[in-house]
């Protein structure tokens, strides 16, 4: 091969060479969660996802190539009080029948300095997808790796609860906290 045909196909193997370093990682669900919290008649409703996935593929050496899915049952949210459940998940608010999942992208991780990084993903729900970004930690032990996070979402841009007599009674303002414990896929 000529110099010059190396030099066209050497950046291909730097950049097959760094892909390959990005893994697989199997997320923990008992040590993660995602939940969320609203106010409502003047009250703070919490709550969390029963049913969710995710699938991530990180490398800890480059955490900003970092990208993951999850695909969370909008069935599975069960608020307290409980009598908010079937509200939240009826027709007026997440509509969990005619949407049944929720959806983040992760597509990117900028480094804020330490552990604190920036995170920026697609958000659909009800059909309606926005971006995000939010500051994470992110902490990496051997093949272990946490990340923490919450950011807030304006329900009305999503079209959650923006008619009907509750739309005022519910604060426009909902927080999601994710925290996500990973270990390297075998």
């Amino acid at each position: 091969m000529t110099r010059r045909g190396l030099l066209a196909v050497a950046p291909l193997g730097l950049l097959l060479t760094a892909w390959r370093r990005i893994e697989a990682w199997v997320i923990e669900r008992d040590a993660s969660s995602i939940r969320l919290s609203v106010g409502a008649f003047g009250v703070r409703s919490s709550g969390r996802f029963e049913t969710w996935r995710g699938d991530v593929v990180f490398d800890p050496d480059r955490p900003a190539a970092t990208r993951a899915t999850v695909v969370v049952q909008t069935a599975s949210l069960r608020l307290s009080p409980s009598g908010a459940t079937g509200r939240a998940l009826g027709p007026g608010f997440l509509d969990a029948a005619r949407h049944p999942t929720i959806q983040l992208e992760l597509s990117s991780l900028a480094p804020q300095g330490g552990d604190r990084w920036i995170a920026r993903a697609d958000l659909t729900v009800r059909g309606v997808t926005r971006p995000v970004s939010f500051p994470v930690d992110l902490r990496v032990t051997g093949d272990r790796a946490q990340m923490t996070g919450a950011f807030d979402i304006d329900r009305a841009t999503f079209g959650i609860g923006t008619s009907g007599p509750w739309n005022r009674a519910v604060s426009r303002q909902v927080n999601v906290q994710v925290s996500l414990q990973a270990r390297r896929a075998a």
